[in-house]
């Protein structure tokens, strides 16, 4: 892989930069910390920075040239509410919260890249490093969108990265399309009548009337859905009942919803509020739904991803590289900026000895490893694309 010496170079601090965020993670909308440390790099290197956006956002512009081009990069800067179990020097120092999901990798290689891109000035037109809040529960990405993230920051192509544990080490993961799934939640409660658990026949059962609409919702993919078209109904929770001689008055259960197109989003929507009404209305009770719609499906334009893999062939290898056969069933609120801007959405390998935990599990660690490499190919493609003519 090509490296730039500076970037090589720079490889101690960004660890230090991606352990220091490690340690001090914060949830959604809560970042303040890591905006502040954010900013207050970029402000060193000589970027024009903008705070505040989508609350606890950033974005750092650096110009040279003359060229009119302009390019966003985003990384993603929130941890969840997961209690770190990895026992590691640099743990989480929040009870309760820890970056599970590599976010202080993703932000540590971007920082990596506005430095180098400050210190090489190898491009011509303007690039906006956007560190982005609420990637895991609150769409920090459309939040920024909504807010004028670019008309303010024109950009005429957008990317972005995740690293991924399953793939090996350094590999570069892309797709043209779909890549990661629209994700809804339905609640439904079945509204019963409770009583003594020795007379079932004076109450209504809603624990019974929701065993039956549990299974009932398997249907819908394996029986309305075209057996092409991707889609997974998961009922997630059940909760109904405190002892084994009460019947409840109430069950409710939540379900998570996964989808690419969009008809097929409406019809699981359709067929779910339908079959919950429907059963509950065959034990003689009454169901209620309520149905949120939340991100996307993020869907990679052609030409971005095509200029990613080309250049992916020659920074990595062509055996470093490879098209996904099918997209991810997990959901990435960067499909709203791909709503608005072309770009792409792709991955990069962590797995090193095979012994990576996954994404969100309490003892996940960022591969340090890629902080050079993910540094070092987003130097290079903001200087490819901003080429000087």
């Amino acid at each position: 892989m090509k490296l730039s010496a500076a970037i090589d170079n720079a490889t101690p601090e960004l660890v230090a930069i991606r352990r220091d965020l490690h340690a001090h993670p914060e949830l959604g909308l809560e970042e303040k910390r890591t905006s502040a440390f954010i900013a207050r790099h970029l402000e060193t290197l000589g970027y024009h920075v903008t705070t505040g956006l989508a609350k606890t956002g950033v974005v750092g512009t650096l110009t040279n040239g003359t060229g009119s081009r302009s390019i966003g990069i985003r990384a993603d800067i929130d941890a969840l509410p997961i209690h770190e179990e990895t026992g590691l020097d640099y743990a989480s120092r929040t009870p309760g919260l820890m970056h599970a999901c590599g976010h202080d990798g993703h932000t540590a290689m971007l920082l990596g890249a506005a430095r180098a891109l400050a210190e090489r000035r190898n491009f011509d037109g303007t690039v906006h490093l956007i560190f982005q809040p609420a990637e895991e529960n609150f769409g920090g990405a459309r939040m920024m969108v909504e807010e004028g993230l670019f008309e303010k920051f024109p950009c005429d192509a957008i990317f972005a990265l995740h690293n991924e544990p399953a793939l090996p080490f350094g590999q570069f993961a892309l797709r043209e399309g779909p890549v990661m799934a629209a994700v809804d939640e339905a609640r439904i409660t079945v509204h019963g009548r409770g009583g003594h658990g020795a007379e079932p026949q004076e109450t209504a059962d809603p624990i019974v009337c929701g065993a039956s609409i549990v299974m009932a919702l398997q249907s819908i993919v394996s029986r309305n859905i075209h057996p092409m078209d991707p889609a997974v109904i998961t009922v997630g929770a059940f909760h109904g009942g405190s002892a084994s001689n009460i019947i409840p008055e109430r069950a409710e259960m939540v379900v998570g919803i996964r989808s690419f197109d969009a008809a097929v989003r409406d019809e699981l929507e359709r067929r779910i509020r339908t079959i919950a009404e429907a059963q509950a209305e065959s034990y003689g009770m009454r169901a209620t739904i309520d149905y949120e719609r939340s991100y996307d499906a993020t869907i990679n334009h052609k030409k971005e991803t095509d200029f990613v893999r080309d250049l992916a062939f020659c920074f990595a290898g062509v055996d470093k590289v490879i098209d996904l056969a099918r997209p991810y069933m997990g959901s990435e609120d960067f499909a709203y900026m791909l709503k608005e801007r072309p770009g792409t959405y792709f991955y990069l390998g962590a797995k090193a000895t095979g012994e990576e935990k996954p994404l969100h599990h309490p003892g996940y660690d960022f591969n340090d490893g890629l902080l050079p490499i993910g540094a070092a190919f987003w130097t290079e493609l903001a200087e490819t694309y901003l080429a000087r003519s």
